[in-house]
């Protein structure tokens, strides 16, 4: 299997794929920022740079660098077409636009019956403080796009909102409200690669959010049937085969669904597990390869 990996050159990721594909599958580097088209005599060309994305059994989505609007529709419609034409692409382009946008994302998974936090999404000030009443005084205010935990605040003071939503208003943001979760200061982290699910338990003595890169310590953890449907289904719910899906155990007895992302990390969940997990992900792309042809 030849494989495009849309990655940063120094990124641990595409070394990692490299590492574990030895000399079993080629894996070349592809840059976001040098992809472009051409269309001629009914013809379409995919190139990044000089290479001929075309030429790649498959194309597998690690990164997903800042841009404009235009810049960041133009990539999306790019591996749509990639993908209409019979590449294989992991993830599918319109999983990775839903799962960047919370809004969506949560919406998605209410639709299919996942349990998530109580959320209120607006646009106003004042429709944000009375969302702010409503989710009960205690709320974590989300930026619509980012993960790892970056540009989340737990809000409780009134003051301290009323604050927020005007420094975000201002800034042209939408506000993105969910009502706090009390639980016992752990989540889990499940990793969806084709029907396998991996899993981690998150803690951060120090800190309400468990990311890894906010302090989280990691410890291996076995989910049981109920967890990993829920895993299966959240990562469905999006339309994504390979998703880091994060599930929190709520002091009131429920199981949520806060996230799922659809260019997730395996770095700390192959440390924890000492599992080759850049092998499983290469294998099951090579297994879609395979059911394509």
């Amino acid at each position: 299997m030849k494989l495009g990996v849309l990655a940063a050159p120094e990124s641990w990721y595409l070394a990692d794929l490299r590492r574990a594909a030895g000399d079993r599958y080629r894996v070349d580097c592809l840059s976001f920022e040098q992809l472009a088209a051409s269309l001629s005599g009914g013809q379409s060309r995919v190139r990044a740079g000089e290479i001929d994305v075309r030429a790649f059994d498959a194309v597998l989505v690690r990164t997903m660098p800042p841009g404009s609007l235009e810049q960041v529709v133009f990539r999306m419609d790019l591996l749509g077409r990639l993908e209409a034409a019979g590449s294989v692409v992991v993830n599918p382009p319109r999983a990775i636009e839903a799962a960047v946008d919370k809004y969506l994302t949560s919406a998605r998974l209410a639709a299919v019956g996942c349990p998530v936090p109580e959320t209120i999404v607006c646009q106003r000030v004042e429709e944000a403080m009375a969302g702010f009443a409503e989710l009960g005084g205690d709320v974590v205010i989300k930026p619509l796009f980012g993960s790892e935990g970056r540009g989340m605040t737990r809000v409780s003071d009134p003051d301290l909102a009323l604050r927020a939503f005007k420094m975000l208003a201002q800034l042209g943001a939408v506000l993105y409200l969910q009502r706090f979760v009390p639980h016992d200061g752990h989540d889990l982290r499940l990793l969806v690669i084709g029907r396998r699910v991996l899993a981690m338990r998150r803690g951060n003595e120090h800190d309400w959010r468990t990311n890894v890169s906010r302090g989280a310590q990691c410890q291996p953890y076995e989910p049981d049937d109920s967890q990993v449907e829920l895993a299966r289904r959240a990562a469905d719910a999006i339309g994504a085969c390979l998703a880091g899906v994060d599930l929190l155990a709520g002091r009131d007895g429920r199981t949520y669904v806060l996230e799922v992302n659809a260019v997730p990390g395996w770095k700390a969940l192959a440390a924890t597990l000492k599992v080759d997990v850049a092998a499983l992900v290469l294998d099951y792309v090579a297994s879609r390869v395979e059911q394509s042809r």
